[in-house]
C-alpha cells in the first residue's frame, strides 16, 4: 500500500557540491549497514550527491573529504553517539552500532534543520546520550487487522489473523529509529481469540523475521500476552501464578518462545483490569503475578512490563468515597519493593485515562523500590482523534517536568523514569501509538507531529516542544518560511485550544461513552452509576480532599495540601480536585460558570482560525496533503462549534444562570 515518508523527506537543500560522497568503515553487522544505507538516500535526496564507495577505516586519515563510522570505548553508553564535523571531514563514533545509527540520523537532521547548504563547510559536534533506557510504541493492534482507539486506518502488522512482513515494514523501522525508539510492542494489550496464540509455533517464523528487521534498526520486539494463556493454549485448568504446574509452563513456554524468536524484548502484559484475567481470581497479587512471568524470562534477559491500569469499572459511582483516580496507588503501593529486577511497572501519567488534563499519578512520587515506566497516548482516544489537531508534546514535557517531591534532589518524573533518582536501568517512557495503514501513517497528517515528537522527547527529554515542532516542520514540509511560522502556531495553540472547547478545569470525560468522541456531558462510561463531574444546579467537581474521597493524600508534602486547598490548587485542575459552586471566583475574576462560557467560545474561535490559516497555505505544501488536512481543519471547526453549544447550553440549562456577554447559550 502507498505511504509517506512523513519526516524523513529529505528535500532538497542545495546542489552547490555534488562531488562523491566516500564512506570509510570497518563494520559490516546489519545496524552498521542501515546507518550507511540512510547516508546514501539522504544525500542524494539533499544535496544530489552520491554516496557509493565504502572504504577501510585506515585511508580515512588520508582523504580530504568523507565520513567515518568508527567504534570506539571512549564512549561508555550503548546508544550514545559523537559526532565531529569540520570542512567536509565527519566522524560519527560511538560503543555500539546503534549509537552510530543514532549519530546518523541526527547529522541528517542537523543538515536539515540548519539548511546547511554545502556539507563541506560545515562545522557540527555533538555529544548525546539517550535519557531513558527503554523508549518504546505500544500498538493496540489487533489480529483481525482493526486496530483498537486505532484513527489511522487498519493494521499493517497483522490482517486476517496473519503476521505481515513487508516494506512498509521497513520504512516503519527507518522513521521510529530515527528519532530513538528502541522497543516496540506489536499487539494489543486487550490480549485475546487469536492474538492469544501469537506465543506460538503458527507464528514464530514471522515473527522472527519482524525482530531481525527491528533489531537491524536498534529496536527490541515485544509482545502482549494473555494472562490466561496456560489454560487457552496449555489445556491447563487454572492460571494460578504460585501453582507448580503453571510455573512450569511458562518456563517452557518462554524457552520455546527464545529459541524461535532469540532477539524478543519480553512481554507487555494488562491483567485484572478490563475484563482481563489475571492473578487476583486466585487471590494472588499483582506482585505474584509479575514475578512469576519475570522468572520464567528471565534467562534469557526478557523484561516484564505491567500495566498499573487496574480498577474496578463496577463500582457503585453514587458513592461519595468511590474514586477510581485511587485505584493506581491502592493496587501497587503496598507492593512497592516486592518486584522482580526484570519488571517494570508502567503507569499512565496521570490516575485516570488520557484525559486532555489530570494531575501527575502519584505512584511517581511514592513508590521507591519498583521499576517505572511513563505511559503516554500519542493516539488522541480523547484528544480529537486525529480528526482534530492537538499537539500534545508540550503537555508530555510538562508531566516530565512534575516534581514529586520524593527526594531532595531528582525528584522530577524524567528523573525518575530515566532511573537517575533510584539508579535504576529497567525503566524509560512508552506510548501507545498513533499509526495505522493510511497513507499518511497517522490520519491527520499533523498528526505525525505526536509521533516524531515523543520519540525526541523520550530520547531527550530536555528539548523543548516548540524546537521539536520546528524540526518536524522543517523536515516534514520544507523550508518555506509562512508554512514553518503557520504549522507551529497551529501546533503550539492547538492542546490549550482543544481543551478551551472540550473540558473545563480538568473536569475531563464528558464523552460520548465507548467511542470516546463527540460531546456528551453526562456521558461517563458507568453512568448508570450517577454522572462522573457530579454537577448539580449549584456546583460541580468531585471532591477528592479528606472531606471527599481522600485523593489528596496519595501525594507527597507540600503537593497533598496543595491539591487539597481550593485558593492554592492549580486552577487548572481544580474542578478535579474539588466540588466548587458556579460563582466561585477564579484568579481571572471570573466565576467558575462565565470560565466555562468564555473558554468554548474562544476555543471553537480558535478552531476555526486553524482552518483559516492553512487555507492560506494552498499551493505551498504537497496538494494531497493539503486537501487531506484541510478537510480535517474544516471537521475539527465545526465539531468545535458542536462542543461549545452543547456544554454552554447543558450548563445554562443546569443553572439558569445567563452569559455575562450576552451571547446565545441554546
Amino acid at each position: 500500500m502507498e505511504y509517506t515518508n512523513c519526516w524523513l523527506q529529505y528535500r532538497r537543500i542545495s546542489d552547490k557540491n555534488i562531488a562523491e560522497l566516500e564512506i570509510y568503515c570497518d563494520l559490516d553487522g546489519k545496524t552498521a549497514s542501515c546507518g550507511i544505507e540512510e547516508l546514501k538516500i539522504g544525500f542524494q535526496e539533499l544535496y544530489g550527491r552520491v554516496v557509493k564507495k565504502v572504504k577501510q577505516e585506515t585511508e580515512f586519515k588520508n582523504c580530504e573529504k568523507g565520513i567515518l563510522l568508527k567504534i570506539t570505548t571512549d564512549i561508555s553508553g550503548k546508544e550514545e553517539y559523537c559526532i565531529q564535523c569540520e570542512e567536509g571531514k565527519c566522524v560519527i563514533s560511538a560503543l555500539t552500532e546503534t549509537g552510530i545509527l543514532y549519530g546518523v540520523f541526527s547529522v541528517l537532521r542537523n543538515l536539515q534543520i540548519q539548511q546547511v547548504e554545502d556539507f563541506n563547510t560545515w562545522t557540527y559536534a555533538e555529544r548525546k546520550s539517550p535519557s531513558n533506557p527503554l523508549r518504546m510504541l505500544n500498538h493496540w493492534d489487533n489480529m483481525d487487522g482493526s486496530i483498537e482507539r486505532g484513527y489511522s486506518g487498519e493494521s499493517f502488522f497483522f490482517c486476517k489473523n496473519e503476521v505481515l512482513v513487508n516494506e512498509r515494514l521497513k520504512a516503519y523501522a527507518r522513521m521510529i529509529a530515527s528519532v530513538g525508539i528502541n522497543g516496540v510492542v506489536l499487539n494489543n494489550v486487550n490480549v485475546k481469540g487469536a492474538a492469544t496464540a501469537l506465543i506460538s509455533e503458527r507464528y514464530y517464523e514471522k515473527l522472527q523475521l519482524i525482530s531481525e528487521l527491528f533489531l537491524s534498526y536498534g529496536i527490541k520486539l515485544f509482545l502482549s500476552i494473555n494472562f490466561a494463556a496456560p489454560m487457552e493454549l496449555g489445556g491447563l485448568a487454572v492460571a494460578d501464578p504460585c501453582n507448580e504446574g503453571v510455573m512450569q509452563w511458562w518456563r517452557k513456554k518462554a524457552n520455546e518462545i527464545w529459541d524461535n524468536i532469540p532477539g524478543l524484548g519480553g512481554f507487555l502484559v494488562k491483567a485484572d483490569s478490563e475484563g482481563r484475567p489475571g492473578p487476583f481470581t486466585y487471590g494472588r497479587t499483582h506482585a505474584d503475578g509479575a514475578n512469576m512471568l519475570a522468572r520464567a524470562i528471565a534467562p534469557y534477559e526478557g523484561i516484564v512490563i505491567w500495566r498499573c491500569f487496574v480498577y474496578n469499572c463496577q463500582q457503585n459511582w453514587r458513592d461519595t468515597k468511590t474514586d477510581r483516580a485511587r485505584a493506581g496507588y491502592d493496587n501497587f503501593m503496598p507492593l512497592d519493593g516486592m518486584f522482580e529486577d526484570n519488571v517494570i511497572l508502567q503507569i499512565k501519567n496521570g490516575p485516570m485515562d488520557f484525559q486532555v488534563r489530570e494531575p501527575v499519578s502519584p505512584l511517581f512520587g511514592a513508590l521507591k523500590n519498583t521499576n517505572m515506566m511513563l505511559e503516554l497516548q500519542i493516539a488522541q482516544e480523547y484528544t480529537g482523534q486525529q480528526r482534530h489537531v492537538c499537539y500534545l508534546i508540550p503537555w508530555f514535557q510538562q508531566i516530565l517536568g512534575f516534581n514529586t517531591f520524593c527526594k531532595s534532589e531528582h525528584s522530577k518524573v524524567s528523573d525518575i523514569v530515566s532511573g537517575r533518582t533510584y539508579n535504576q536501568k529497567n525503566c524509560g517512557m512508552a506510548a501507545v501509538a498513533n499509526t495505522g495503514n493510511d497513507v499518511n501513517w497517522t490520519g491527520h497528517d499533523l498528526a505525525a507531529a505526536n509521533l516524531y515528537g515523543f520519540g525526541r522527547l523520550a530520547f531527550d527529554t530536555e528539548l523543548n516542544p516548540e524546537c521539536i515542532g520546528t524540526e518536524w516542520v522543517l523536515q516534514t514540509f520544507g523550508f518555506h518560511e509562512k508554512v514553518k511560522e503557520t504549522i507551529l502556531t497551529i501546533l503550539m495553540k492547538s492542546w490549550l485550544t482543544y481543551e478551551k472547547y472540550t473540558s473545563p478545569l480538568g473536569i475531563g470525560w464528558m464523552v460520548k461513552p465507548n467511542v470516546h468522541y463527540g460531546p456528551d456531558v453526562d456521558g461517563y462510561e458507568y453512568d448508570r452509576w450517577g454522572t462522573y463531574h457530579r454537577a448539580d444546579h449549584k456546583a460541580i467537581g468531585v471532591d477528592r480532599t479528606e472531606m471527599g474521597t481522600g485523593y489528596c493524600s496519595q501525594y507527597n508534602e507540600p503537593l497533598a495540601s496543595i491539591f487539597a486547598d481550593r485558593k492554592r490548587c492549580p486552577e487548572e485542575l481544580l474542578l478535579f480536585f474539588h466540588h466548587v459552586e458556579y460563582d466561585y471566583m477564579l484568579s481571572t475574576g471570573k466565576t467558575v460558570l462565565q470560565h466555562i462560557y468564555d473558554t468554548h467560545f474562544e476555543g471553537a474561535a480558535e478552531a476555526a482560525q486553524f482552518y483559516e490559516m492553512w487555507q492560506k497555505l494552498k499551493g505551498l505544501v504537497d496538494e494531497d496533503c493539503y486537501q487531506r488536512t484541510l478537510e480535517r481543519f474544516h471537521h475539527q471547526k465545526e465539531h468545535a462549534l458542536e462542543w461549545r453549544d452543547v456544554i454552554n447550553s447543558y450548563f445554562y440549562r443546569k443553572t439558569g444562570v445567563d452569559d455575562k456577554k450576552g451571547r446565545l447559550l441554546y
